[in-house]
């Protein structure tokens, strides 16, 4: 089994990462740990520098649990719920893990909602945690 887990370093997606791991152990299963951004320009190095050093820190947890992780950061000029959800086509996972937070509806209509594409485009089931 593949679960792509989409992580950021934020509080939801460290506790997405901890349901992942429990599935992993459950599945037998291996992890894509994916994180996505829409442009790598100069002005976001540090968004850059944050998101492979969260990548790196959720990879090392896995490893110390046993579990084969593969990481991405994603910069492919889509934007990220796009990205994930193609990514999770080509790599052929089985499942999304995804973690969120709580948002008005407001909020949810001016910004969109990532979880809210991969819950209605993915290919696959989307499990997500609070």
């Amino acid at each position: 089994m593949e679960i792509m887990v989409c992580y950021d370093g934020s509080d939801g997606s460290r506790a997405a990462l901890d349901v992942s791991i429990k599935y992993a152990h459950a599945f037998n299963a291996s992890l894509h740990l994916v994180a996505s951004m829409e442009k790598g320009t100069e002005d976001e190095q540090k968004v850059i520098q944050q998101l492979e050093a969260d990548l790196k820190m959720g990879k090392d947890k896995l490893t110390n649990e046993g579990i084969d992780c593969e990481t991405r950061l994603l910069v492919r000029g889509m934007t990220p719920d796009e990205d994930l959800v193609a990514y999770a086509r080509e790599k052929g996972v089985d499942e999304i893990v995804i973690g969120i937070r709580k948002r008005s509806k407001v909020s949810k209509l001016f910004f969109g909602s990532t979880a809210q594409y991969l819950i209605l485009n993915a290919h696959c089931p989307v499990i997500t945690v609070k």
